[in-house]
């Protein structure tokens, strides 16, 4: 008896599959194939394969990462369809073979039912040899309700049991079900081949009953028993399943290299164009441009990135145009201007400031400021010196104060007054103070006053001029007179005495007025004068009336009756007056009347200038005492040192000056001192 065996192993089953996020897992029941590569996607913290390099190598590129995706991918999708295509042709081949089994035992039936109801067994069993030798039929056999074979093809089979209730584990044995249904499943003869047993049991008929007995009794007369050859069928499965492995792996391969030539073309070229172009941007070419043609996704980018690109072009030269107007706003300052950060650094500074110190302004930028202009290493000592940043950090309020700065290349000093308020900057959601400080050279303001001083005596030359020329016009008239007479022989000491008078008036009548240019011109001294201020008036405004007469003005001249006098430096004062005086000049471009008035009262005397010009705006009246502030009416450069030095002198000697203006009707300005006669000495 051939060994057959009933328990052959079936093909592995597809239990799941999954691609997720971090993995693609196909997983299957014992034997199937387990594909886990884990992380392929770019960033993953989990391992892509065992091979650390191999994974960096794969990472780097997203060509590579592009082809083992897609690989996986499709490969997942391959086995997918691959085991549910041989599942669904196992499934309908096995139908098949039970539909064609089905049938020859129904054949079999027919012809043993046939036989046995007229006793041609030897037919019956020449059907059976002849089906046994079928290529796809292994075995027929006959079987009778004890299971013991009766006919056989392979007739070394007959008289042999193939039920055996008391050997349930013999693989070739039939089960007991057979007996009572029909019955296909997978045995393996001796040699390992595969076998598709099918089984039909034989009921017992009305008409088979006088031979067999009563159909209660015996409902079954035999079991036919067909042996089908699987091996084919499994060669031209596998055969099959061959072809489509090889048409599926062409498929995935067209598919990767299409997928990867078209990701290529349209996507990584583009792609790694983009990249070059945002690294040339991040490395500060701001003229770097990305060309792609055409007008997907991808080419839109392209466009948006150069249309970025350009508007940080713009915004960068805006910014750098901003920086450089600020630098130069600064720089026009005459003033020294350095601003001071919380941390003690320079983040600006002008080109006076640098020049005071014999730096650059680029080496000012970024230095601390004690180490900038003190030369120290450290903050300075708010007991020693004022510093603005920690007076401001006390109060929040500017501060003026007086310090010596030290040159940075020879070491001397310079005495500067520093004007420092806080700019409060909000940035990053949080607000810094700032600290900008104005510095002044002492020095060169006191150059700034002689230079004022000087050309308003330069100014004053054609007055002066004006002034000798008619008294020496005089002179020589009576002179060429007197000459006339001398040469006429005519000898009248009348007359001659008349023309030497004349002469003589004339001549200190010149003298009078260098005097006062003269006394006009003299620095200040030492010690305080006693000052008529009605001589002041009188004797500068002289001075001036050829220049009012040029400009149309009108000086009226209204002096006090009583003489009213202060202590205080006689050159500073007509100074004073020359200063208001000029300023009322130029506040009437077309013309006006200038009043002009002294008076005394208890504690002070004043001077008055009342002009009938075009006023002060009410915007700029609080910065008309600023140093450098020009705002002048017939549309003229000043120098912006003129009230702010007259203001000076004022205060100086414990006087004020005070203005009431009305745009479009005039200015006063009143200059109040100490009353010398009311004024105590002692």
């Amino acid at each position: 008896m051939r060994h057959l065996r009933a328990n052959a192993p079936r093909p592995p089953s597809l239990s799941s599959f999954q691609i997720g996020r971090d993995a693609v897992v196909v997983s299957a029941s014992p034997g199937a194939v387990k594909l886990k590569p884990q992380a392929w996607y770019a960033g993953s913290s989990q391992p892509f394969l065992e091979t650390t390099p191999l994974r960096q190598w794969i990472a780097r590129s997203l060509n590579r990462k592009f082809i083992v995706a897609s690989a996986a991918g499709l490969l997942a999708v391959s086995l997918i369809f691959l085991l549910a295509f041989v599942t669904l042709y196992r499934s309908q081949l096995q139908e098949e073979r039970t539909l064609k089994a089905s049938e020859v035992n129904r054949l079999l039936q027919a012809a043993l039912i046939n036989a046995m109801l007229k006793r041609d067994l030897e037919g019956l069993r020449q059907i059976i040899d002849d089906l046994g030798k079928e290529g796809s039929i292994r075995q027929v056999m006959i079987l009778n309700p004890a299971g013991e074979v009766r006919f056989a093809s392979d007739h070394e089979l007959i008289g042999t049991q193939l039920m055996k209730p008391d050997e349930p584990a013999c693989p070739g044995c039939l089960p007991a079900s057979a007996l009572t249904k029909e019955a296909q499943f997978t045995i393996a003869d001796s040699s390992g081949r595969n076998l598709l047993r099918a089984v039909h049991p034989v009921r017992n008929q009305a008409r088979c009953a006088q031979c067999h007995g009563p159909t209660e009794l015996k409902p079954i007369n035999g079991i036919l028993v067909v042996d089908h050859e699987a091996d084919t069928l499994r060669t031209r499965i596998l055969r099959s399943t061959g072809l489509l492995m090889g048409s599926g792996a062409v498929v995935v391969m067209l598919s990767v290299v299409g997928g990867w030539w078209f990701i290529d073309r349209f996507v990584l070229k583009p792609v790694a164009g983009l990249a070059t172009g945002v690294s040339e941007l991040a490395s500060g070419r701001l003229e770097a441009r990305v060309t792609i043609a055409g007008a997907d996704e991808i080419s839109q980018l392209a466009r948006t990135f150069n249309q970025m690109a350009e508007n940080l072009a713009h915004g960068m030269e805006t910014v750098r145009e901003q920086q450089a107007f600020l630098q130069n706003l600064i720089d026009a300052i005459p003033d020294g201007i350095r601003v001071i950060g919380p941390d003690y650094r320079i983040v600006l500074a002008n080109q006076t400031y640098a020049q005071h110190l014999g730096q650059t302004v680029p080496e000012t930028i970024g230095a601390a400021c004690h180490r900038s202009s003190h030369q120290r290493d450290n903050p300075c000592p708010p007991q020693l010196i004022a510093c603005p940043l920690v007076e401001i950090a006390k109060t929040g309020v500017p501060i003026k104060t007086l310090q010596s700065f030290i040159h940075n290349k020879d070491g001397a000093f310079l005495h500067v007054e520093v004007y420092g308020a806080p700019m409060r900057v909000h940035a990053q959601g949080k607000e810094t103070t700032y600290i900008v400080e104005s510095i002044r050279d002492l020095a060169k303001q006191l150059q700034y006053s002689h230079q004022q001083k000087h050309a308003t005596l330069s100014q004053l030359a054609a007055g002066v001029a004006h002034e000798i020329r008619n008294p020496l016009a005089s002179i020589r008239i009576a002179l060429d007179t007197l000459f006339k007479l001398r040469d006429g022989g005519v000898r009248d000491d009348e007359q001659l005495y008349e023309y030497l008078h004349l002469t003589d008036r004339q001549i200190d009548r010149c003298i009078d007025i260098t005097e006062r240019l003269l006394r006009l011109s003299l620095p200040p001294g030492q010690s305080p004068d006693l000052v008529s201020i009605n001589s002041a008036l009188q004797e500068t405004i002289s001075l001036l009336t050829l220049e009012a007469l040029q400009r149309g003005v009108t000086i009226e001249l209204m002096l006090s009756e009583t003489d009213a006098r202060t202590v205080a430096s006689d050159s500073e004062i007509r100074i004073v007056i020359v200063n208001l005086t000029q300023n009322a000049f130029h506040a009437m471009p077309n013309g006006g009347v200038l009043r002009v008035s002294s008076r005394a009262d208890e504690k002070w005397v004043a001077m008055e200038f009342a002009d009938t010009g075009t006023g002060i705006r009410p915007d700029d009246l609080p910065y008309i005492f600023d140093p450098f502030f020009s705002r002048r009416a017939d549309g003229g450069r000043g120098t912006g040192l003129g009230l702010p030095i007259c203001r000076a002198i004022a205060e100086r000697w414990g006087g004020e000056i005070q203005v009431a203006t009305q745009l479009d009707h005039g200015s006063r300005f009143r200059v109040r001192l100490p009353d010398a006669d009311a004024t105590d000495f002692s």
